[in-house]
């Protein structure tokens, strides 16, 4: 049994869905595990992560519509001393993960066919959002 871990940047341009499945798939290719377990961890309070559809990007619009109709920028919020946007940021992120877990099989991310891994960025601004990827395995 072995480990790895890598680190890797997404660069947000404000409020949005991020893919980024390709980068994990590369980074897990070239690390020739077997079989494991991957966990992928956003170190953020205000974003999080999401496995999601990755065919129709209306999905995309119709969860940040909801998210916008749930968790509102509004003058209601006690917490504001990063901004409106700050506290509806940290109630997205509690109603979503800031950890997914993948099982690798036969060397290759179980993920379904229309299955994609996403930064969900719940601030106006951009940011650089640290994913960090860790695998044990064989």
């Amino acid at each position: 049994m072995r480990q790895a871990v890598h680190t890797l940047t997404i660069q947000t341009k404000g409020r949005g869905l991020y893919e980024f499945t390709d980068k994990v798939l590369r980074w897990l290719a070239s690390e020739k595990f077997s079989a494991g377990l991957l966990t992928i961890y956003c170190r953020h309070t205000s974003a999080s992560l999401l496995i999601q559809e990755n065919a129709d990007p209306d999905v995309q619009t119709d969860l940040q519509n909801y998210f916008e109709e749930i968790a509102p920028e509004s003058e209601r919020y006690i917490h504001s001393a990063e901004g409106p946007d700050d506290m509806p940021a940290h109630l997205r992120a509690a109603l979503t993960q800031t950890s997914l877990s993948v099982p690798i099989v036969e060397g290759r991310a179980v993920l379904g066919t229309w299955q994609g891994l996403y930064l969900f960025e719940h601030r106006a601004r951009p940011h650089a959002r640290e994913i960090v990827l860790h695998v044990i395995g064989d």
